[in-house]
């Protein structure tokens, strides 16, 4: 007769599979976990509360430190809710700017997720290429922004200074090449029988639960569940390109990777389409005042973030301080649903759950 016993397991705070200082407490019995426990909070440093003492631009900074990954989006966020309540109507050249660097942002993310998803569960190569082709798009929106991963460039009113000469067409010059290697990306993984055994029918959960736990974002759609705020309730200027809300079936980590890397295919053609439309000339600054105050009163944006829905809440007294400002970070909400996910399961399958579901520590814990 075998005897077997319950034993805690700690995964993390330091695990290389966490990217971030992530613990979670395993119970398991032999090789099956019977119980997850996710411990959060070691990176939290208390942005919100922070930002009461802070001016609007002052906070623009804060902002690449959450998600970051994906700066240029939740520095959208906080200068989109300011401007909301201010009724600033931001200058074309501005928001195609803005659009360009959220898309390239977003598909820099997605091939962050890509390389060290396929690294997590085995295979070192994709890693390699994705991180290539990450490089490339980092080195655009450091010649934009002056920085490689905090990059600060959003502005109340517009961004911080004009595309550098050139620029333009180096970003059309990137689109066919990305696609050509996406095309790659399929062909060495997508269809690999390995990869498939591990991804297929691992971590399920349907669109009741994904409703239940307020998922968005990739998690959401997998599910089957057409929202995409781009598309369902367009912000800038997102309603004058023709693209698609990624949409798969299925609710398991194969699905999710085929949202994400459909989601790249999308960006490149918003990407494309930007580039035709670019004004030659314009302003890139609305007329705004020297020190901001947002006028009394209360507003809620939300964005379609790499990660799913990121909101801002602005409470102001008409100070050039927020009076309260909290932030709805997707990488907090998609986390919840991790315990469920992982009960029952074998713990071989920990690691593609985990990374299937794409957390941003710096978010989670804000």
């Amino acid at each position: 007769m075998i005897r077997t016993e319950e034993m805690l397991l700690n995964v993390g705070p330091q695990h290389p599979s966490t990217h971030g200082v992530f613990r979670l407490v395993l119970k398991i019995d032999g090789e099956v976990i019977k119980e997850a426990k996710p411990v959060i909070g070691y990176l939290h440093r208390g942005t919100e509360k922070l930002a009461e003492d802070l001016q609007y631009t002052q906070i623009i900074p804060y902002t690449d430190r959450m998600d970051y990954l994906s700066a240029m989006t939740n520095n959208y966020v906080i200068c989109h809710a300011v401007e909301t309540m201010m009724g600033l109507e931001i200058p074309e050249r501005a928001e195609y700017l803005r659009v360009l660097a959220m898309e390239l942002g977003r598909v820099a993310s997605h091939l962050v997720w890509y390389g060290t998803y396929l690294l997590d569960i085995g295979a070192m190569s994709p890693f390699l290429y994705a991180f290539r082709e990450r490089e490339m798009i980092i080195n655009m929106l450091n010649e934009l922004s002056g920085a490689r991963l905090t990059f600060n460039y959003m502005r109340v009113g517009g961004v911080k200074w004009d595309a550098p000469e050139g620029w333009i067409e180096k970003v059309r010059e990137f689109v066919p090449y990305m696609r050509e290697q996406l095309a790659g990306y399929h062909e060495l993984v997508s269809g690999n029988e390995i990869f498939l055994n591990r991804v297929k029918g691992i971590g399920h959960y349907t669109k009741e639960d994904a409703f239940n736990y307020s998922l968005s974002g990739a998690n959401l759609r997998c599910t089957g569940v057409d929202w995409d705020l781009r598309k369902n309730e367009p912000y800038s200027i997102y309603d004058r390109f023709d693209f698609e809300s990624v949409v798969e079936e299925g609710g398991d980590a194969w699905a999710r990777f085929k949202c994400r890397m459909r989601e790249m295919e999308e960006s490149l053609k918003i990407i494309e389409q930007a580039v035709e439309q670019f004004p030659e000339e314009g302003p890139y600054m609305a007329k705004v005042p020297r020190i901001i105050k947002a006028p009394k009163g209360e507003t809620y944006v939300r964005i379609e973030s790499p990660r799913g829905e990121i909101g801002c809440y602005i409470a102001s007294d008409g100070k050039k301080e927020p009076y309260r400002l909290k932030f709805r970070r997707p990488s907090f909400y998609n986390l919840q649903i991790l315990p469920k996910l992982l009960e029952g399961e074998n713990i071989a399958n920990l690691i593609t759950i985990l990374g299937g579901v794409d957390i941003v520590l710096g978010e989670v814990d804000g």
